[in-house]
């Protein structure tokens, strides 16, 4: 009897070690199982949070910390051909102006470097690649610069490179219903070119560039018989597209008042044409009919670059700290 009950007793513990075992193991299993569905929902729980998803393996490189990944659509650039949104993207922009200030500056390999490239209308890179660069990535193009733009399409117009294009105008030249003359172009640009990148800015955003004027001026556009240039829309634009700034060839806003600034031509590659400095202040002077506030966008750009992340170059210039405050948000359109 005593033997019976020391193998039953026996039998009772390695059966208890048996299932003891077993349970250890699924434990672990089933641990294994749950830490991945909780990584996912924490992933999903970040996702919602921030509105963005981790980027994959064919994304492009991680932006900085708390940025969307990869491009967003940006709102009133419609595609010519398609008008399909914008989507574009940069982490470091060379906003590279047409100011003689740009000759003999060598800052061509500088600007190369730089992530995305912009530039303004049909100022030209062959012959000047050593001060200005070679690289296009954006090309903001006014209604006025346009037969320039076509007489010169095989260099500007280089679809090998992959560069994105946005026109702009008044409202009248970019109507859809076939009498809007600059949209009529566009679209022939684009069945000639079906690879080009080309873009207009809508109505709707154009009204939006006028208000911003307003609220940065406090002047009716209109009202004050100004036309907002192509810098207005690119460094604008350029605000929507990149964390960080860096401008070449654009004084500041009291350069022209010194009286020993020195000379250049307004647009670097019109080294003939007329003084920059006097295009300025003419302009900002003028009364009668329109005229582009040069040197009031100049002050709202110096503004601007104390809150965000703008750079100037050739010409070297920071502006001074304010005591204020600003509001750390960019200007919404």
């Amino acid at each position: 009897m005593k033997t019976l009950m020391r193998h039953g007793l026996a039998v009772c513990l390695a059966l208890t070690t048996m299932c003891t075992s077993l349970l250890l193991v699924y434990s672990s299993l089933g641990g294994q199982k749950e830490r991945p569905q909780q990584q996912q929902l924490q992933q999903q729980q970040q996702t919602a949070a921030t509105g963005s998803a981790q980027p994959s393996a064919e994304s492009s490189p991680p932006s900085r910390p708390g940025a969307p990944a990869g491009p967003r659509p940006l709102d009133g650039y419609l595609g010519v051909a398609d008008h399909k949104p914008l989507k574009m993207h940069c982490r470091d922009c060379a906003l590279v102006t047409s100011s003689g200030h740009l000759l003999r500056s060598r800052r061509g390999p500088q600007i190369d470097q730089t992530e995305c490239v912009i530039r303004m209308n049909d100022a030209p890179t062959r012959g000047y690649g050593r001060d200005v660069g070679n690289r296009t990535s954006l090309r903001v193009i006014a209604h006025s610069s346009i037969q320039r733009i076509l007489r010169n399409r095989h260099d500007l117009l280089n679809v090998s490179q992959g560069t994105v294009f946005i026109f702009w105008g008044p409202s009248s030249y970019m109507r859809r219903d076939g009498k809007g003359r600059v949209y009529n172009n566009l679209q022939l640009l684009s069945q000639v070119l079906p690879r080009l990148k080309a873009f207009m800015i809508t109505r709707r955003k154009m009204l939006q560039f006028d208000e911003l004027f307003k609220q940065e001026t406090g002047k009716d556009r209109k009202i004050s018989n100004t036309w907002l240039s192509t810098g207005w829309f690119t460094m604008t634009i350029a605000l929507e597209l990149c964390d960080r700034i860096n401008v070449y060839g654009m004084v500041p806003p009291d350069f022209c008042r010194d009286p020993n600034h020195p000379s250049v031509p307004y647009h670097y590659y019109e080294p003939f044409g007329p003084d920059e400095c006097t295009m300025y202040l003419s302009h900002e002077r003028g009364r009668k009919g329109s005229h582009h506030r040069f040197i009031t966008e100049k002050r709202v750009f110096k503004n601007w670059a104390r809150t965000f992340n703008i750079h100037f170059f050739q010409p070297d210039w920071k502006p001074e700290p304010l005591a204020i405050s600003h509001p750390e948000n960019k200007p919404v359109l």
